[in-house]
């Protein structure tokens, strides 16, 4: 996956609502570092992982002044049943008319199992407190997505 942002890029603003019906937009975090991820669906095996092992280093993340916000097309019914199941500390905003997974180059061509569909790529996006994009990770590992954000946020 290969999205048209690019790294030094201003960030495409957002507003979407959360798993608590609040809208939440880029500005909210104006001054702040912000990893926004983009994961397929909720309740999947690999997005459970990938958000599990944020939830459980989330101390580390706060500590480095990083705020975490999960995107993907699933509507606030389902991100409040999944932060519910696993008690996720952090934001996920439902995208299901997809505007911020377009907006930030994430929707596309997948294959899986020899079948291709249109969906979200797994991709992270570190913003800077001024709104531009520092680091792009477009190769999550899960089961270490919060070593792979501090590691490239130092």
């Amino acid at each position: 996956m290969s999205t048209t942002i690019k790294e030094g890029s201003k960030a495409p603003d957002f507003k979407a609502k959360d798993q608590n019906g609040n809208a939440v937009s880029l500005k909210d975090f104006k001054g702040k570092k912000l990893a926004l991820f983009f994961y397929p669906k909720d309740n999947t095996p690999t997005c459970t992982t990938e958000v599990c092992n944020l939830r459980d280093n989330y101390t580390l993340l706060q500590k480095a002044g990083i705020s975490v916000v999960g995107v993907s097309i699933d509507t606030e019914k389902s991100h409040k049943k999944f932060e519910q199941k696993f008690d996720l500390p952090f934001v996920l905003l439902a995208d299901p008319e997809r505007e911020i997974v377009e907006a930030y180059g994430v929707w596309g061509l997948k294959k899986f199992m020899g079948r291709e569909f249109m969906g979200t790529h797994r991709v992270t996006f570190l913003i800077n407190g001024k709104g531009m994009i520092e680091h792009i990770i477009d190769t999550v590992k899960s089961k270490e997505h919060t070593t792979q954000i501090l590691e490239r946020w130092k």
